[in-house]
């Protein structure tokens, strides 16, 4: 199950001082989430963790 806190663009806004979304979502995607699907289902998600191939190669 994927988070959004683990997505990589997930990332804290100083201007309006809270976490935002900052993928390039058309309105079909961005319908889709406001649905309630689960984020596991973004179709923008993208892992956040830079180590994930290393600890793969490992």
């Amino acid at each position: 199950m994927t988070r959004c806190e683990d997505c990589m663009y997930y990332y804290y806004d100083e201007d309006y001082e809270e976490y935002v979304c900052s993928a390039d979502m058309d309105e079909d995607d961005y319908a889709r989430l406001l649905q309630g699907r689960k984020s596991q289902d973004c179709p923008c998600f993208k892992n956040g963790d830079e180590y994930q191939v290393v600890r793969h190669q490992m």
